[in-house]
């Protein structure tokens, strides 16, 4: 499938030659990043993995997961020097069209407990809380809990 432009940027799929420079992206977005491994699995796995692009700099990404009608958000990150102009929010309503076009009537996410801007997100697009899963994400001492979210699509 082909790339498409939003606002701005250039969605492209994934491909197994972008995996180091997406890597070194998320680890300058999360304190505990995906391995090289896990946007392989994603990768062999089918899942929508979505690389953001201005010009020919990768500024974000996203992977969906979804089985049936039910998606599932497993990451989204932007790069930090570039929040706050929205493009976590174009990104977002990229990935919603996405999911909705393969069938989905529901998007999945867990979200950290500390990470208070990316709530904020996703409750301005009426995500709600639904659950928690205890001790779901590495910390730094201990593990951090997951709030649970969704929204229909």
């Amino acid at each position: 499938m082909s790339g498409t432009m939003n606002a701005g940027l250039a969605f492209l799929p994934l491909a197994e030659a972008d995996i180091d420079t997406l890597v070194a992206l998320d680890a300058r977005i999360c304190q505990f990043p995906w391995t090289r491994g896990n946007f392989m699995d994603s990768l062999t796995a089918n899942h929508g993995c979505w690389l953001a692009r201005e010009e020919s700099h990768l500024v974000g990404y996203g992977v969906l997961s979804q089985v049936l009608d039910e998606a599932h958000l497993l990451n989204i990150g932007v790069a930090p020097e570039l929040r706050r102009h929205g493009r976590g929010t174009t990104l977002l309503l990229h990935l919603f069209g996405l999911a909705r076009a393969q069938g989905a009537a529901r998007m999945f996410l867990e979200v950290r407990r500390s990470n208070l801007s990316a709530q904020r997100l996703y409750l301005r697009h009426e995500f709600i809380q639904i659950g928690e899963r205890r001790a779901y994400y590495q910390a730094e001492h201990e593990r951090e809990d997951a709030i649970v979210m969704a929204r229909d699509l």
